[in-house]
C-alpha cells in the first residue's frame, strides 16, 4: 500500500515533498542560524569559543539519539503522531532556549532541542521511503534535498539579519515560530504513509532485534559510516567557520552570513545534480564521484589553510566539499534504504544516528586552533573525505564484488 499524497498526481507529490522538505530544514536552521551569533554568546556568558560551540555538539548529540528513538518509534506506531509530538515539542524548547540564563542551562536544552527536533529528521526520510523504490527515491530524496537543503543558504541569512535588530535570544524565538508553522502545516496536510499492517509488533524486544540485524547488515554499516565521516566533516566547517572567518579573516557577521550561504548553495546543486543523473549513471557511481571530488578538495583546503592562503584560496575547497556532500548525502542514504523497507524508520535512525555522533564527535577539534589558525579545520576536513572514501571502497565495495550481497539478501530474508 502506498501514500497517495506521495505517488498520486506530481502536484501532490509535490505539495508533500515541500512539507518533507521544510521538516529536514528544522536540523539545519537550528544549526545555521544561531552561527552568527556565537560570538555574542560567548561574551554575553563570558565562555570560551570552544565551550560555545558545545551548544552544537550537544544539539548534535540530541539529534542523533533522538533519531535511534524516533526511527523504531515510527516503525511501531506510524509516522504522523510521534512527527507531530516531536515537532511540538521542538517549539516549546526552542522558547526555553531564548529564556536560558547561563551557558550550561543553553547546552542542556540545546541537547533537549536536537532530541526533539529529530522525529521531523527521520519521520521525514520514512514516509518517502514507505512510497518510492530505487532511482524514484533517490529522486525524491534529491526533491526533500532541494528544499531542506536551503536550510544552510537561508538560515544564515536569516540569522545575521536578525542580530542586526535583536539578540540571539530573538533567534532562538524565531526558531520557535518556523517550528510552530511546521507543526501546524504537518497536522493539516501530511497523512499517514505506514498502513497499520505493516507497522513492526513486539514493542521494545523487537525494536532491538531490528536494530541488531541492521547492524549486521555490512552495506548499511558502510554507508552509515561514509555517511558519517562526511557529516563530521561538514558539521566541522560549520562549528568553526563562524570564528575562523570573522577572527581569523575578520570578515562582519553579515558578510560571513552570504559567504555560509554561497556554500550552502553548492549542497544544493550537489544533490540535484545527482538527481538529474541518476537515470543515466548507477548511483554507486554518482556516490564514487562525490567522494572523490570531497577528497581532493580537503586537501587543497589544507594546504592554503597552512601556508594562510587568502579567503579567495579557501572559499572555493569549502565550496566543493559542501557540494559534494550534497552528492554523497542524497545516493548513500538512498542506496542504504533500497534494501530495508520494512524497517525504514528503523534503517533511517541508524543512518542518521551514526551520522550525527560523528558529527558530534568531530565538529569540535574544528576550533583546536581557537582565533590563531585554522589549520585544524582544514585537516579535520581533509581526513574526513579521505576516510569516508575509504570507508565506502572497504566495507561497501568489497563487498559488492566479493559476495554479490548474499550476505545481506540473507539476512534480509
Amino acid at each position: 500500500m502506498r501514500t497517495q499524497a506521495l505517488t498520486g498526481k506530481p502536484q501532490s507529490r509535490l505539495a508533500v515533498g515541500i512539507v518533507l522538505g521544510t521538516i529536514t530544514a528544522i536540523a539545519p536552521f537550528s544549526i545555521d542560524m544561531y552561527l552568527p551569533a556565537l560570538p555574542d554568546m560567548a561574551a554575553d556568558f563570558g565562555a570560551s569559543a570552544s565551550f560555545t560551540q558545545l551548544s552544537l555538539t550537544l544539539f548534535l548529540v540530541g539529534l542523533a539519539l533522538g533519531q535511534l528513538i524516533a526511527g523504531p518509534v515510527s516503525d511501531a506506531l506510524g509516522r504522523r503522531t510521534p512527527l507531530i509530538v516531536g515537532m511540538t515539542t521542538f517549539v516549546a524548547i526552542s522558547l526555553l532556549c531564548a529564556l536560558a540564563t547561563s551557558i550550561n542551562a543553553l547546552l542542556i536544552l540545546r541537547f533537549l532541542q536536537g532530541l526533539a527536533g529529530a522525529a521531523g529528521l527521520v519521520i521525514a526520510r520514512a514516509i518517502a521511503r514507505d512510497s518510492f523504490d530505487g532511482p524514484e527515491l533517490t529522486k525524491f530524496y534529491a526533491l526533500l534535498t532541494l528544499i531542506g537543503g536551503a536550510g544552510p543558504i537561508v538560515a544564515p541569512l536569516v540569522g545575521g539579519q536578525l542580530l542586526l535588530f535583536t539578540s540571539w535570544q530573538g533567534v532562538f524565538v524565531a526558531l520557535a515560530v518556523f517550528g510552530a508553522c511546521i507543526t501546524f502545516t504537518v497536522i493539516i496536510s501530511v497523512p499517514e504513509s505506514l498502513p497499520q499492517q505493516a507497522r513492526i509488533t513486539g514493542g521494545l524486544s523487537q525494536s532491538l532485534s531490528t536494530m541488531t540485524r541492521l547492524l549486521q547488515s555490512r552495506d548499511l554499516l558502510g554507508y552509515s559510516i561514509t555517511q558519517g565521516l562526511m557529516m563530521g566533516g561538514l558539521f566541522a566547517y560549520i562549528s568553526g567557520s563562524s570564528f575562523i572567518m570573522q577572527d581569523i579573516y575578520e570578515v562582519t557577521p553579515q558578510t560571513f552570513s552570504l559567504l555560509f550561504a554561497l556554500n550552502g548553495s553548492g549542497f544544493i546543486l550537489g544533490a540535484q545534480g545527482a538527481a538529474r543523473l541518476v537515470s543515466r549513471f548507477e548511483e554507486r557511481s554518482l556516490l564514487l564521484t562525490g567522494l572523490i571530488i570531497s577528497s581532493g578538495a580537503g586537501i587543497f583546503l589544507l594546504l592554503g589553510l597552512l601556508f594562510k592562503a587568502s579567503l579567495y584560496w579557501v572559499i572555493p575547497p569549502l565550496f566543493l566539499t559542501v557540494f559534494s556532500v550534497g552528492i554523497i548525502s542524497t545516493t548513500s542514504m538512498s542506496l542504504a534504504l533500497q534494501k530495508h523497507k520494512q524497517s525504514a524508520g528503523s534503517a533511517a535512525g541508524l543512518l542518521g544516528v551514526i551520522g550525527m555522533l560523528f558529527g558530534a564527535a568531530i565538529s569540535p577539534l574544528a576550533g583546536l586552533g581557537g582565533s590563531e589558525s585554522a589549520a585544524p579545520l582544514g585537516l579535520v576536513i581533509a581526513a574526513c573525505s579521505i576516510g569516508a572514501m575509504l570507508s565506502y571502497l572497504l566495507l561497501v565495495r568489497r563487498l559488492e564484488r566479493s559476495i554479490g550481497y548474499a550476505e545481506d539478501r540473507n539476512l534480509n530474508a
